[in-house]
Formats: structure tokens, sequence, C-alpha cells
């Protein structure tokens, strides 16, 4: 069975598969990982805020985010999107939003709930003696975040954020089901173009494996340094 596949259709695609694909599953996972980041903390500054009615808020936020299929959420905001935007700018048809947009703000607002936990666990280990200290030199509570203990938290947190951003970037061939030319779309477009579907689906999942694994083992030694700085 095996000498009858066909690598060299693999060859002949590596420029598409990877200037393409693989570029923009990459260009996604970076974006994405940022946004969801900056929102991911916004959310777990909320949801430890003394203000009762923002913690309620961010945590239905992520309770409701984090109990839906992530391929649903990708249909909603494609389809739904445009309806939205009609209804808040007047317009008389949907606002057009690109399959690329739709599935960042999809990706962002998805990762945001996953992140803000991992966020929040960092801010609450850290003692609560250094934002006490840091009030007691004067600093706002705002520059107590920021200077103190977020610098922290996101180091004492970023392998698990590292690990997180590993299953988004696992999580973007998602976007295949919207005709976007990821990896795993643009493996696709060659395989139903050659009738090398066996062929082109196996190198897809060799690829994301060997990516994932090499994230991985970069992550452990990462944890393993910050554990000795420690």
């Amino acid at each position: 069975m095996i000498g009858s596949f066909d690598f060299d259709v693999i060859r002949r695609s590596l420029p598409y598969l990877f200037l393409e694909g693989m570029r923009f599953t990459l260009t996604l996972t970076a974006l994405a990982a940022f946004g969801g980041l900056v929102f991911g903390t916004l959310i777990a500054l909320m949801r430890l805020s003394s203000y009762k009615v923002l913690g309620r808020i961010a945590g239905f936020y992520v309770d409701f985010i984090r109990s839906l299929p992530l391929v649903l959420v990708i249909f909603w905001f494609y389809f739904l999107v445009p309806y939205i935007g009609q209804w808040l700018t007047g317009a008389s048809r949907p606002i057009t939003v690109g399959a690329f947009a739709s599935s960042l703000i999809t990706f962002i607002a998805f990762e945001a709930a996953y992140f803000s936990e991992i966020m929040r666990a960092g801010i609450q280990s850290i003692s609560k003696g250094q934002p006490a200290a840091a009030s007691a030199l004067g600093l706002t509570y705002t520059q107590s975040m920021r200077y103190v203990v977020l610098p922290q938290a996101f180091r004492n947190m970023l392998p698990v954020l590292l690990t997180q951003t590993i299953v988004l970037f696992q999580d973007t061939s998602l976007v295949y089901v919207l005709s976007i030319p990821d990896f795993l779309g643009a493996a696709s477009k060659v395989a139903q173009r050659d009738g090398r579907l066996v062929e082109m689906y196996l190198f897809a999942a060799l690829v994301y494996f060997v990516i994932s694994c090499i994230a991985s083992y970069g992550v452990r030694r990462l944890q393993a340094r910050i554990a000795i700085v420690r």
C-alpha cells in the first residue's frame, strides 16, 4: 500500500503549503494569542475586581464561551457578525466581514476566556503582601498591577500560556470549515485537485505533530529554567 503513495505531490506543493497555508496559520495564531492575552487579562482583572457586577459579567462570559464548541462559535461569528454590524450601523445590507477578520475575532473572543483563567490563577499566586507593599510606597492600584503584580503573574504563567497557544495553533485548523486557505485548507485543496487525499492529510497531520512536539519541548525547557530561577 505504501508503494502506491505518490509522495512527489507533497514535494511539488511545499511552496504553496508553507508560503501560503502555514504563513496564514501562524499569523492567525500569533494575532489571536496576543489579542486573547490582552482581553483575557482584562477579564481576569474584572473577575478579581471588588465590584461584584464586573465579576459576575466576566464570570458569565467565561463560563458561556467555555461551554460552547469552538467550531460553533466560528459559524456564529461568520454568519451573525454581518447582521450585527448592519443593526449597529443602520446599513441597508449586512456588513461585509471577511473570513479572516471573522475568524480572528472568533479566536480572540474564544481564547480570551481561557487566557483569563490562566492569568487569574497567576494573579492570585502573587503574595498579597506585594500589592500591600506597593500601596505603602504610594503606588495606585493601576500602577501596582502594571509594575508589580502583572509582570510576576505573566512570568509565573508563561509556560501555561504557551501551552494554551499550542492548543490554539492546532485549533486554527477549524477555519477550514470557512474555506480559508490555512495549512489544512491548503493541503485539502491540493488533495482534492490531485486526488491524493491520503498523502496530503497524512503529511498535514505529521507537520502539526512535529511543530506541536517541538513547541511542547521548548515549553518544558522554559518551565524547567523558570523553576531553577525560583
